[in-house]
């Protein structure tokens, strides 16, 4: 590591120290008038990419500085006229002859938006979703990532084919929890994305947490200016909701800067009906109703400062503020048999109130050397603060009715987490068809909680010392990796090798001993790729990767529903480990047919565990011994006509789960279908009118030995663009046939219970958003996480 870092200090001090120069000029038009605000791009002669980019001020002049010495292209471009081009040698400071643009013959005497049509590729180790100048554009993320291949968005969760993904933006993890990510998503314009990845076997560079990638490629902008956008949205399910927010852009010549913020208000409703087998032969039926109530405050920000032609340093900051929440679970127990003389029914009233904040900061680096080589360091810190307060009351009737007891009790817990990291990359390349990466990261994660109980009796609260609890975590991990990347004229090789070093220490006061955990794990990856013809690409990957338990499912408290169901974590928890396999094959960019096989050690399921001799029920998470899948997937991604495109996706699987609990082993699993099936439709000669509908099947399943019935989810929406591009109004129609909820059951040893879950998914959403200022901006918004921040979110 030592090493390492001494490369780093003396390349970045090579950097400093290198010479660069100033590159200046104008733009004038035929009639020797200088022509204000126009475009220009210095291109490295070699490969045309874009080195810089800048506008004309209003007397045709422009200028860049810290040019490295190098062959360039300058070009100049603007509306109604021919492109300019100028071959330029820098190796001193350099003032350019006048650049001359002359009016095309076929000026447009209007401004018309075309947009493509979005575009699908294969790679060895991912999907690229290409969605640039696409009417996917007009919209905001979280729309573009509902129509992206694979992808599915159902219950506010994110899913890729029924796994939950890591989302990154511009390989910058996303530092928020899975829910939160939604609501950052939702308010995000999509103007500035140039494609999605859908990486399924993540580079060695990713952490090894990182089982499936969302990767969101970001365009980067070369105007100068100011943009900015207000957006808002109202909802209607149960209850009503409502969101509002503001964008803002401003691009000088060498900063950039970025700020987003949304305020969110809503009521949600859940409805379970359970019923308890216990082996008393008593059966328990619970009527759940949960109404939940929440004000959100999300902010972001980015500052991006180009120290040099090469070198960028950036600021981000992503904000989350919770100050009301207040969620109502009413339950009613209904005990059978019941006799006259023995308790009969019960009634629960469980309100909690909560407050929290989630801030997250960001320092990058990041330095570009001419032989395509770069180096980046990142630093990532959060404070998260949670606190809630909950009271609980039951009165319990015997079974002719009357009255026979109260039981009330209070309870104040509190959580607060810090999370640090930091990481150093460097990848240089080593011909034009292959390259090397190094890379290191550190990240330590403290967590203290503590509960307080209290029992109301007489109307005072008095501490129950049994139920009072404190929990500290403290996990820190130590990471390298190396990555090699080769291409030649048919095969495609990349792999990679990284190693985790973790060291935990977890004390609980309930908790006899402590649950410490120190381990070195490694995780290859590997893909092969063949394009075996023009139209046929065969490919064939290997991962290794590791799921670490959410902090709050190591969390002994028990946060309660009523008397006799609770909610509680695990201290005790492991992480578990995947190995995949997989053999793919790609036909013409249109069709994908993969076959895969999982295997998942010490697999981590969250289980409603009964206690038939106190008549109890825990939702805790346990792991099991293994979990095995293997599966046949098909794709296709085509265009029915101009302007209708369908994405069909199947997908054939078995699970297999193997447990060892109570002393016995269970081994339970069945085949099952995941069908997606989506739509795409554009309307009007422009293209301003877009639609969306969506189907999604999911077959009868097994998840952690619990059996979940079939299930249809169905989206429409629709979108039509309003003045003149600048604003847009949209309608989202969620679960048109009411088939999204779904019915479990828990069957094996004496565990026997079931569960019929009716969720507020059905719902009516309407949105607008007006964008101002320079419109041709494409913003530096993004986020950038570390897995350590997305196991903070809460599990009640």
């Amino acid at each position: 590591m030592k090493i390492f870092f001494k490369i780093i200090s003396l390349l970045t001090a090579t950097t400093i120290w290198s010479q660069s120069y100033t590159v200046s000029g104008n733009i004038i038009d035929e009639s020797n008038r200088p022509v204000a605000y126009s475009n220009i791009l210095l291109l490295r002669s070699q490969d045309s990419t874009i080195v810089s980019g800048t506008t004309s001020n209003d007397d045709g002049k422009f200028s860049f500085n810290d040019v490295l010495p190098n062959n360039y292209i300058l070009k100049a471009s603007f509306i109604g006229y021919i492109d300019s081009f100028s071959e330029i040698n820098i190796s001193q400071n350099t003032q350019v002859p006048s650049m001359v643009l002359k009016e095309s013959i076929e000026a447009l005497s209007e401004i018309e938006l075309v947009y493509k049509k979005p575009t699908l590729k294969r790679e060895v180790d991912r999907l690229v979703f290409n969605v640039e100048k696409t009417a996917l554009s007009e919209g905001n993320l979280m729309e573009v990532l509902r129509n992206t291949p694979s992808v599915i968005i159902m219950d506010n969760a994110i899913t890729v084919k029924g796994s939950e993904p890591t989302v990154y933006i511009n390989d910058r993890k996303v530092h928020i929890s899975s829910s939160e990510i939604v609501e950052l998503l939702q308010g995000t314009s999509a103007s500035n994305i140039k494609s999605v990845e859908v990486i399924t076997n993540p580079p060695a560079r990713y952490d090894a947490e990182s089982g499936v990638v969302l990767n969101i490629v970001m365009t980067k902008n070369v105007i100068s200016g100011y943009n900015g956008s207000v957006f808002s949205s109202a909802t209607q399910g149960v209850f009503p909701r409502a969101n509002y927010g503001m964008t803002n852009y401003f691009k000088g010549e060498n900063i950039s800067f970025f700020a987003n913020y949304s305020y969110g208000r809503e009521k949600i409703d859940r409805v379970d009906k359970e019923t308890i087998d216990f082996s008393n032969n008593q059966f328990w039926n619970t009527d759940i109703d949960r109404n939940t109530w929440f004000e959100t405050h999300n902010a972001n920000a980015n500052f991006d400062w180009d120290i040099t032609k090469s070198s960028t340093f950036s600021l981000a900051t992503n904000m989350q503020f919770v100050p009301y929440s207040k969620r109502v679970t009413k339950s009613k127990t209904e005990i059978l048999p019941n006799n006259p003389n023995d308790i009969a029914h019960f009634f629960s009233n469980n309100t909690s109130r909560d407050i929290k904040h989630n801030m997250g900061f960001n320092l990058d680096f990041m330095h570009r050397y001419d032989n395509n080589a770069r180096i980046s360091l990142n630093s990532h810190y959060t404070n998260y603060d949670f606190r809630r307060n909950q009271d609980v009351t039951t009165d319990y009737f015997l079974g002719n009715s009357s009255f026979d007891s109260n039981n009330t009790f209070k309870t104040r817990s509190d959580q607060a987490t810090e999370i640090f990291t930091s990481q150093a990359d460097y990848m240089v390349p080593l011909s034009e068809n292959s390259t090397f990466e190094i890379g290191a990261k550190y990240s330590d994660v403290t967590t203290n909680s503590e509960i307080k109980h209290y029992d109301i009796i007489n109307n005072t609260p008095v501490k129950d010392l049994s139920k009072t609890d404190a929990f500290d975590y403290n996990e820190k991990v130590f990471a390298g990796y190396i990555s090699f990347d080769k291409s030649w004229e048919k095969w495609t090789l990349s792999t990679g090798l990284r190693a985790e070093q973790t060291n935990i220490e977890a004390k609980s006061e309930s908790v006899i001993g402590n649950n410490n955990q120190n381990y070195l794990e490694w995780f290859p990856t590997a893909n092969l790729g063949l394009q075996a013809s023009e139209k046929l690409n065969i490919y064939v990957n290997y991962k290794r990767s590791i799921s670490r338990p959410n902090y709050s499912y190591l969390n002994p408290f028990r946060y309660y529903l009523n008397d006799n169901t609770y909610v509680t974590g695990n201290p005790g928890l492991k992480p578990f480990f995947t190995d995949q396999y997989k053999l793919g094959f790609s036909i013409n960019n249109m069709f994908v047919i993969e076959t895969y096989y999982k295997k998942y050690k010490n697999n981590i399921f969250e289980l409603p565990i009964q206690d038939n001799t106190n008549n109890t029920l825990a939702h805790t998470s346990v792991n099991i011994n293994y979990t095995e899948e293997i599966g046949l997937d098909f794709e296709a991604y085509f265009d029915v006509t101009q302007k209708w495109s369908t994405y069909l996706g199947t997908s054939f699987y078995k699970y297999q789960d193997n447990a060892t609990l109570f002393g016995d082993t269970f081994s339970k699993g069945n085949w099952s279908n995941y069908t997606i099936l989506q739509n795409d439709f554009s309307f009007l000669k422009n293209n301003s009118l877009v639609a969306n509908f969506t189907l999604t099947y999911i077959h009868k399943n097994v998840q952690g030995l619990q059996v979940i019935d079939s299930r249809l989810l169905s989206n429409f929406s629709i979108r039509k663009t309003i003045f003149k591009g600048k604003g847009s109004l949209s309608l989202l129609v969620s679960d048109l046939f009411n088939q999204q909820d779904f019915y479990w059951t828990t069957k094996f040893a004496n565990q026997n219970s079931t569960s019929d879950v009716n969720l507020d998914n059905r719902y009516i959403k309407l949105g607008f958003r007006y964008k101002f200022g320079n419109t041709k901006l494409s913003t530096n918004e993004r986020t950038s996480s570390v897995e350590e921040r997305e196991r903070l979110s809460n599990k009640h």
